[in-house]
């Protein structure tokens, strides 16, 4: 699954990952690959992408918005304020504030 987050100032993610968890307005889901089409608005919280390996991505283009999970070094977190996430075809757009 290919993930994109996008802020108004700037692309915060770009890149393949495993499995991605949002913090939705009821509540928090998880999404994998193949996961059905899905438009949903989220709230405040931590944006949870978990990389099969961190190998392939370059963290200078992230500019320091992710931090590494404190249990799993495969799962990178970003906090957002409020956002939409669209999935489609097996890419993730997440629109975030």
């Amino acid at each position: 699954m290919f993930l994109e987050i996008v802020t108004p100032e700037a692309i915060l993610f770009s890149a393949k990952i495993d499995s991605l968890s949002v913090p939705g307005e009821n509540g928090e889901f998880q999404m994998l690959n193949n996961h059905a089409p899905v438009v949903s608005n989220l709230k405040e919280g931590i944006v949870k992408i978990h990389v099969h390996s961190k190998e392939h991505l370059e963290f200078d283009q992230f500019k320091g918005h992710y931090e590494i999970h404190i249990d799993d070094d495969n799962i990178l977190t970003i906090a957002i304020k409020s956002g939409t996430l669209e999935l489609k075809d097996n890419k993730v757009i997440i629109l975030a504030d």
